[in-house]
């Protein structure tokens, strides 16, 4: 029986797949909370699609893929952030549009040139086939969103709750909102090889999410986060070995379970409050 259960932990293919679950799921659970509480759950959406035409300019010139995700990423977050600031369209519409048309160039560039590289893992990640370049490069970039998001959680958090107020206590407002957006498509780049460009927004939201609806102060939220972020990642990893499913899907499968669970707890929370009123 204990050696059924641990048969996922004697394969190399399923340990990278847990190292890589681990990596990412703390950068991705703290930023989760920033974009939740800032609104800017389709801002994730959008950069995660937006990335794939600069993955393929990157393949065509023979640059790294990381730098061409980043790159396109970055493009798309400070492009959309300064429509919005300077044009009567409403920063959703904005996102929309961009995350779209970025999309569809991808998909373009991508259909127009000979490749050996498979859209479907770019896509939807290829947790199982993750090597130690994939987990050094993951590595690096998660401990430096981390550290930035740890070192700064209070004047993002301001930020987040009141931009205004933010400016008026003296705090770097454009910079702290480009930095988060710079923040954002380098914690994507980070989980492109885990839960590709598509899942990837289930990491940077539900994790937040469920938090938000779980603990009432900041600094609980950052930590419950993590907590079902690990548990999320590592569970779906291990329960994909045994289901046959892909890791990335199962993931975000339990995220989702999880935030419906939260959900109703905090309804009935509410109804208990209501009848004792």
């Amino acid at each position: 029986m204990i050696d059924q259960l641990l048969l996922p932990f004697q394969f190399g293919f399923m340990q990278n797949a847990f190292w890589i679950a681990a990596v990412v799921a703390v950068p991705t659970a703290l930023l989760s909370c920033f974009l939740v509480l800032k609104g800017w759950a389709l801002m994730g959406d959008a950069v995660s699609h937006a990335v794939l035409p600069g993955i393929v300019l990157a393949y065509i010139f023979g640059f790294p893929l990381i730098l061409g995700a980043f790159a396109a990423g970055l493009f798309t977050a400070v492009s959309t952030g300064y429509l919005a600031e300077n044009s009567r369209v409403k920063q959703d519409t904005v996102m929309g549009v961009v995350f779209s048309g970025m999309f569809g160039l991808g998909i373009v560039l991508y259909t127009s040139i000979t490749s050996d590289a498979h859209l479907d893992h770019i896509l939807f990640g290829n947790m199982l086939g993750v090597g130690s370049e994939d987990l050094w490069t993951a590595g690096i970039i998660g401990a430096g969103v981390s550290a930035l998001l740890l070192l700064k959680w209070k004047d993002l958090m301001l930020h987040a709750f009141d931009p205004a107020q933010a400016r008026v206590s003296g705090l770097p407002v454009g910079l702290l909102h480009y930095g988060l957006l710079t923040i954002l498509s380098l914690t994507i780049v980070a989980t492109m090889s885990a839960t590709g460009l598509i899942l990837a927004v289930g990491l940077l939201i539900a994790p937040g999410a469920i938090a938000f609806l779980v603990t009432r102060s900041f600094g609980k939220m950052l930590a419950v986060s993590v907590v079902v972020c690990l548990f999320s990642m590592l569970g779906g990893v291990y329960a994909s070995f045994f289901l046959d499913s892909a890791p990335a899907p199962t993931v975000v499968l339990i995220l989702t379970a999880l935030f419906l669970i939260a959900f109703v707890r905090k309804i009935r929370l509410q109804r208990q409050v209501t009848t004792a009123i």
